[in-house]
């Protein structure tokens, strides 16, 4: 795994199935502070345009959003 981005938490998703993995995000962010990262692990391929629309309305920043086998890694700053 290249372009390791350091994250302050981690959230497993993975065999969360949509709103699960999103309600989940938005929960764990809520509880961290600006600045710090929230790695993310989900299967939910709609997680992929949840995360997406999630940081553009909350004004976070969607950092990395990749594939590794059946997981989907998002690296998520609180803003």
């Amino acid at each position: 795994m290249s372009n390791q981005i350091p994250a302050n938490a981690t959230l497993d998703a993975r065999g969360l199935n949509c709103p699960l993995p999103i309600l989940r995000t938005k929960k764990t962010i809520a509880g961290m502070n600006d600045g710090e990262v929230l790695q993310v692990i989900a299967t939910d391929p709609g997680s992929l345009k949840d995360i997406e629309s999630f940081c553009n309305q909350t004004g976070n920043e969607l950092l990395s959003s990749n594939q590794q086998g059946s997981d989907f890694v998002f690296h998520i700053r609180k803003h």
